[in-house]
């Protein structure tokens, strides 16, 4: 079947695909993209040395035989065109396609372009399907805990309290949003040892791909398996929150448990957002919540700084020290306004004790109120709790401060980009 219909529709659907980031931030890769859509609009068909020179700058001694390059690229770009046309561009009639053994795109119809059954990647959700059940079983535990052996009136206190009573308030939905991380496979080929990594620097298979783009000779090591994971404290944490959210969780459609990575722009606009996971997971919330905060981020996630008393709060994730009996944890909780009115919660912890720890006792009234009276009533506030604990067996915890949030520099553009450790 013949895919090619009006070549003049290639650079209107190349701008589209370009004003939606549909290839996501990789310079390499929007360079050949670039690049085939002039060549297309030309008529042009390049040889593969050719786009080896203009879009990666090989010499003239280029060999495809030695530097497969230009074909992972191709194999990348092609794949990021077939995701999008099976994700947000599924309902758009004509497709973009990159023709295989071939150096250009072509214009397709909708159902011409469609991969046969049981081709390409498979969906995102059935990768996810170990994470999308630890979630599942997470929220089954909560509702039997809570069902097992509480009354309704023994949250009644909780749910009467800030930040939860406006949660329960507002019409709109709620996400909970669960702080996730990428990982990617490792295949040695010539020992057929593999093994999952996590790379700081790495957090998305978009950020994998613009790394392979400039680390050729790891691809076919190096290898996106769309697959993230969550911190054990997170499935903790939601034992104790979601029976709190039960009247909420009662109407249909009006809870809803995601990965943050999944979280979008959107989603954060229409809907109020409960984030639980490590503060090193908070993703697009992290920017909005720290311009507002006292604190800040030292030399990586286990550190937060009070930038009014110059205090280090460091979790001794390594286990106790110095023969000490147990180790200190700390969590972090905090309330504030969305960018649309919509009401925003983060409930995190530095490692999984803190978010464990946290997660009990911001779903207790007499921290609630402590909590409260230390921020002066604000509505934009913030909390630092300290854990003891040893290996995710908590012995105890208390208040270090609470405080108010800076409210009018939580959306604000900032003045200069705030800088954050790597992960």
């Amino acid at each position: 079947m013949d895919l090619r219909l009006d070549q003049g529709d290639v650079g209107a659907l190349a701008a589209e695909l370009r004003r939606r980031a549909a290839l996501g931030r990789s310079e390499g890769l929007n360079r050949l993209f670039d690049y085939l859509v002039e060549v297309s609009e030309r008529g042009l068909r390049p040889k593969e040395f050719e786009v080896a020179a203009a879009v990666f700058g090989r010499d003239a001694g280029f060999d495809g035989a030695q530097d497969a390059s230009v074909r992972v690229a191709v194999h990348r770009l092609r794949r990021k065109l077939e995701d999008y046309y099976a994700g947000p561009g599924r309902g758009e009639a004509l497709r973009l396609v990159a023709p295989r053994g071939e150096y250009r795109l072509v214009v397709a119809r909708a159902e011409a372009a469609a991969l046969p059954v049981g081709a390409g990647r498979p969906p995102r959700l059935l990768r996810l399907w170990p994470w999308a059940a630890a979630l599942i079983a997470a929220n089954a535990l909560a509702w039997a805990g809570w069902w097992a052996s509480h009354r309704d009136g023994d949250y009644g206190a909780v749910r009467r309290a800030a930040p939860w009573a406006q949660v329960l308030g507002d019409r709109r939905p709620l996400i909970v949003a669960v702080g996730d991380y990428y990982i990617f496979g490792d295949l040695d080929q010539a020992t057929g040892a593999g093994r999952l990594v996590r790379e700081y620097g790495i957090n998305s298979p978009e950020d994998l791909d613009a790394w392979l783009m400039d680390h050729p000779e790891m691809v076919g090591r190096y290898r996106d398996l769309d697959l993230f994971y969550l911190p054990v404290g997170a499935a903790a944490a939601l034992r104790d929150v979601l029976p709190v959210l039960a009247p909420k969780a009662a109407a249909r459609d009006q809870v809803r448990v995601v990965t943050a990575s999944d979280l979008t722009p959107e989603m954060l606009k229409r809907n109020d957002v409960l984030y639980i996971g490590y503060l090193s997971g908070l993703r697009m919330l992290r920017d909005p919540l720290f311009a507002g905060s006292r604190f800040r981020v030292g030399e990586t996630y286990d550190e937060l700084i009070d930038g009014k008393t110059g205090r280090h709060y460091t979790s001794q994730e390594g286990g106790p020290v110095d023969g000490q009996a147990n180790q200190r944890d700390f969590g972090y909780f905090a309330a504030f306004q969305g960018p649309d009115g919509n009401r925003i919660v983060i409930l995190a912890g530095a490692r999984d004790m803190g978010l464990m720890q946290t997660a009990e006792a911001m779903t207790t009234p007499q921290v609630l109120k402590a909590v409260r009276r230390g921020a002066g009533g604000a509505q934009a506030f913030e909390a630092l709790y300290e854990v003891q604990g040893l290996r995710r067996a908590n012995f105890g915890g208390h208040l270090v401060v609470a405080s108010p949030l800076d409210s009018a520099r939580i959306w604000a553009p900032p003045k200069a980009p705030l800088r954050f450790p790597a992960g």
